[in-house]
Formats: structure tokens, sequence, C-alpha cells
């Protein structure tokens, strides 16, 4: 299982519009987009779930594509270091 960061989302993007931009590339295991706490906007980022080789497929593919009017970022996120 691979978590990817995805970055420089639309302000209006809901989990379900990127969990659709995603299952063209396999299973989305979760999407979870982060807000801020105290207002509940969105942040403009978030991280989807997937299979190792169809999150592979999918960073690759949609890395620097466009998104609802932007330009997303999509990488493998790295693990928390505490």
């Amino acid at each position: 299982m691979k978590s990817i960061y995805v970055g420089n989302l639309a302000y209006n993007a809901t989990n379900e519009d990127v969990k659709e931009l995603f299952s063209k590339y396999g299973n989305v295991v979760s999407v979870k987009l982060i807000s801020d706490r105290e207002t509940d906007r969105a942040k403009g980022f978030g991280f989807v779930e997937m299979e190792d080789d169809q999150a592979l497929k999918a960073i690759s593919s949609l890395n620097e594509t466009d998104f609802m009017g932007r330009t997303i970022r999509v990488n493998e996120a790295n693990p928390k270091t505490r």
C-alpha cells in the first residue's frame, strides 16, 4: 500500500472528485483532503492510498497535469517520522 501526496488542488475539490480521478489507475483505498481545523476551509492538498503498482502508475500519469483548472503535484508521500 502506498500513500500518495496530491498538492495544489482546487479548494472546491471534494474527496469524491479526487477518488474519481485516481480510480482510473486502480482501486482507491482512501482519500483524505486536508482542511484548516479552525475555519474548515480546504488547504489545497491531500493524500490518496492505493496499491503499490497502481499508485506508481497514477503518480507518473497525473503529476503536473491539469485538474479542475489547477496544475496538481502528485508524488509518493513521505512516511511520518517522529
